[in-house]
């Protein structure tokens, strides 16, 4: 027995003590997998890392070596939450209990939120968020594509949106995970099979909000390949307003919500028929204007034209040859007036000195006299008789009616119109066309302005 009263036991020394609580640690906790919070962090030249793992009540060394470190996706800092994979060991030297670290990863949403940054930077280097990119929106989509969960809360705040705004458009809905592992892979199939399809002219991608973990598939590397790729233009609205994804990076424009979603893809129809209303006015008011001017127009050729109207020129002609005939009947009856007076004088003279030559010779020429009077009144009269039937046939040339007997016609509308173009045509218009004789009334079937 020992001074102590014990049985004989064996005596480790220290080196032998921490060899065996070394192996006894490796054996037993191997890859095991600790959380906590770094601290006392140093990098010394040979590449490895030395920190200390610490919770609110307790801590322990860590280790990582050089080949370890250099596989890291990020860099430990003092007061960052990780996770390790490690093995339990024991530093002999020292006798120090520690980790010896084989994985290290951020915990929680501070590695995806690395994560997160670390895909940002990449996508924005290769130009996924240039605006050069970006594809303008329709003014009025033929028909909407909404990539959300059928499920979901954002659909029926889209749907709702839509129908309040523009019921009248189409819409298809393709439905996929917005959440879990197998979300990415169905939004960005969604995506491709909208393009192929050729369905729709404008897409909205949305779900409702949550987490940033929730939100991961909007983060994925292939959904933002899927969006810059879409030959369709892409809204996005994704979560709350102050949740941001990749997916909203990449789309062509991003909406806060769901809702604003479908506000930006769609027209408000109240304020679109409220200014088809104003255009109607003003369109009414321009054709007020011209009908206004063209008939201050017409007016005005009407005016000319009957001032210029064969009837009223022939008109003005009668009254110039009624005018005329009455100097001829004038002038006739001057000379004869002349003529008798010359024979009273004569027949005193003849009755004063009564020679019988004289009288024979006054008789002859009274003869003479009163032959070439009437001969100068039948060709006053003829002369004036072929000046007016010269004027006739003038008169008859311009005449419409003389141009409706060689086979040309006038054409007007209901009003009376006389219509000279067939710019003043429409189909459906009734017209009539007046022949040399008689008149139809026929309808405008087509109009060929060529």
């Amino acid at each position: 027995m020992d001074s102590f009263g014990n049985s004989a036991t064996k005596v480790f020394s220290v080196s032998q003590l921490n060899s065996n609580v070394k192996s006894l640690l490796e054996q037993n906790f191997f890859a095991v997998q600790v959380s906590g919070e770094i601290s006392n962090l140093s990098r010394p030249s040979s590449g490895h890392i030395y920190f200390t793992l610490k919770d609110e009540r307790a801590q322990v060394r860590c280790a990582m070596f050089r080949s370890q470190v250099q596989r890291l996706k990020f860099q430990p800092e003092n007061g960052l939450q990780i996770q390790a994979s490690a093995n339990v060991s024991l530093y002999e030297a020292r006798g120090d209990y520690q980790l010896i670290i084989n994985q290290l990863q951020e915990a929680g949403d501070g590695a995806l939120r690395r994560a997160f940054e670390q895909l940002k930077e990449k996508l924005a280097d290769k130009g996924l968020f240039a605006s050069e990119h970006k594809k303008a929106l329709p003014l009025i989509p033929i028909k909407i594509g909404i990539i959300t969960s059928p499920s979901g809360a954002a659909i029926r705040d889209i749907l709702s949106v839509l129908k309040r705004r523009f019921p009248t458009i189409p819409l298809i809905i393709y439905p996929v995970l917005v959440q879990g592992n197998e979300a990415k892979y169905a939004i960005n199939q969604a995506i491709i099979n909208a393009n192929q399809r050729k369905e729709c002219d404008v897409l909205i991608l949305a779900r409702g909000g949550g987490s940033l973990e929730d939100l991961w598939a909007f983060n994925e590397e292939m959904v933002a390949n899927a969006i810059f790729k879409s030959r369709i233009p892409i809204i996005s609205g994704i979560g709350h307003e102050t949740d941001t994804t990749i997916a909203d990076y990449v789309s062509d424009l991003r909406a806060a919500t769901p809702t604003a979603a479908a506000e930006h893809c769609t027209p408000d129809a109240q304020q679109w028929l409220s200014q088809f209303q104003a255009y109607e006015y003003q369109l009414a008011q321009l054709v007020q204007n011209k009908l206004q001017q063209h008939t201050r127009h017409l007016d005005w050729v009407t005016k000319n034209l009957n001032q210029q109207h064969p009837g009223k020129q022939l008109e003005i002609q009668a009254q110039r040859l009624d005018e005329l005939e009455l100097r001829l009947k004038f002038t006739l009856q001057n000379q004869l007036n002349q003529a008798k007076s010359d024979l009273k004088t004569h027949n005193a003279q003849l009755w004063q000195f009564n020679p019988t030559h004289k009288v024979q010779q006054l008789k002859n020429r009274y003869t003479i006299l009163n032959s070439r009077l009437n001969s100068s009144i039948k060709n006053k009269l003829h002369e004036h008789q072929q000046k007016f039937t010269l004027l006739s046939q003038t008169l008859n040339v311009v005449s419409p009616l003389a141009t409706l007997h060689r086979g040309y016609t006038l054409t007007s509308s209901e009003q009376n119109i006389l219509l000279s173009s067939n710019v003043q045509l429409k189909v459906g218009q009734t017209i009539k066309t007046r022949f040399s004789s008689g008149e139809v009334i026929s309808q405008i079937q087509e109009v060929n302005h060529e």
